[in-house]
This record gives C-alpha cells, structure tokens and sequence, in this order.
C-alpha cells in the first residue's frame, strides 16, 4: 500500500515537470508567469500561490492547467534543459491539490517519503550529499501513534553527472498532513516539492540555496515551513 500510494501521487508531480517541459503557450488568464526584474542576477516570478526567485537566464513557464491537480513554476534557461522528466539545469516549485486529487491528506506521507526526487530527476548518477530530516511523523493507519499528525518535512542537497556534465542539486518536500505546517501554505495543499539543479561550480551552492530558500507558497517560504514544523 505504501509504495503504491507513493508513486501514484508522486508519479502526479513528475509527470507534471515532464509535461512543462514541452508545454502549451498558455492563454491570457490560466497562470501567465507573472515577473518582476530587479538590478540584481535575478528575478522574483509568480504564478497563482507559488512565487519563485530565479536567475535572470532561466525562463519560466506554468506548471499545471485547468484540470492537473500539479500546481506551480518550473524554470529552465533554454529548450531541454529539463526534458524525459529529467533536470539537466533548472528548477520546479509544485503543490499537489489534494481536493482534486481525493487523496486523504495524511496519505501524502507516503508520497514524501517514497524517493521523491529519484522520480524527478530521473538519473541514475545522482548521491545525497546531504538529507535533513526536519519532522516525520508515521500516520496511524501506517502502524504510527494514534494522534500522529502523519506528516513529514524534509530538504537536501548532492551532486549528479547529468549527460557528463557535473551538476548540483537541491530540494525540499514537504507532506504536511496534520501537522502544523497544515495551518500555512495552500490549504488545499497534500505535497510541497521544490527542486533545483545546475551545473557544479563556486557560486553553484549558493545559487541554489537562494533559490531554494526564497520559494513561497501563499507566502510562507521554506524556512517558514520548517519552523512551523519544528515549534510542534
């Protein structure tokens, strides 16, 4: 039951960045990346909940249309930076809407747990170099605690070769279930992932740490997020 639960939500938010990979030009009013330049390398854009900060060479695009249950902003500086559901340099900011899916909401659990981000990058040449476990709590149907709040929180970073070439990655997931990240964010929300690759190099890390950092969902950030988590 776990693995399937899993993937098949997960499968929703992998599917979501191969499609964006190639998308439709989207229509006036169906989540038009909204964009604001600054003097700075990079640039703030927003789509419906989700804004992003990200470098002024990547170029967003909507990640969802009117019946996708996947929500969000995916980046990439050129045509096939991001193709076959893997990321060769980029970024994804995706909330799963847990009202059109008919999941129950504590199920995402499995979900944020089952690999996210071997789904995503697809790559068969990625290592952790680092995973925080910030909050996870097994829901009770899954043999946890009868007031589990069934949720988990989690970010990372790591190294890929990705058609050769060294890259780096970083990403956040985030299954709030019942816990008091619930109370922030989406509402409606069952899954946060945030993932960001590009290729290695010395400002690489930091790069990838502001963009990381500075994703908001209805206003709360990461860090937000994780505190929320941490005060329970």
């Amino acid at each position: 039951m776990r693995r399937v639960v899993g993937c098949f939500v997960l499968a929703l938010v992998a599917a979501g960045c191969r499609a964006a990979a190639l998308p439709v030009p989207p229509s006036p009013g169906d989540g038009t990346p909204e964009i604001h330049e600054s003097p700075s390398p990079f640039r703030s854009v927003t789509v419906g909940s989700v804004r992003a900060v990200i470098p002024d060479e990547w170029r967003p695009i909507p990640a969802f249309d009117d019946d996708d249950p996947r929500e969000g902003i995916v980046a990439r500086p050129r045509p096939g930076a991001w193709e076959d559901g893997q990321i060769r340099e980029g970024m994804a900011a995706l909330w799963v809407d847990g009202a059109k899916v008919g999941v129950p909401s504590d199920y995402y659990y499995l979900a944020a747990t089952s690999h996210a981000l071997d789904l995503i990058t697809r790559s068969r040449d990625c290592r952790t170099t680092r995973e925080t476990v910030i909050v996870d709590h097994l829901p009770a149907y899954a043999a946890g605690d009868a007031d589990s709040p069934g949720d988990f929180i989690a970010r990372g970073h790591g190294r890929c070769e990705v058609d050769q070439v060294p890259t780096r990655w970083a990403y956040f997931v985030a299954a709030p279930g019942y816990g008091p990240a619930r109370q922030i964010g989406i509402p409606s929300s069952g899954l946060y992932v945030v993932v960001a690759v590009m290729p290695d190099g010395p400002k690489a890390p930091s790069v990838l740490n502001k963009v990381l950092l500075r994703t908001e969902f209805a206003g709360a950030t990461i860090e937000d997020f994780i505190a929320a988590a941490l005060l329970a």
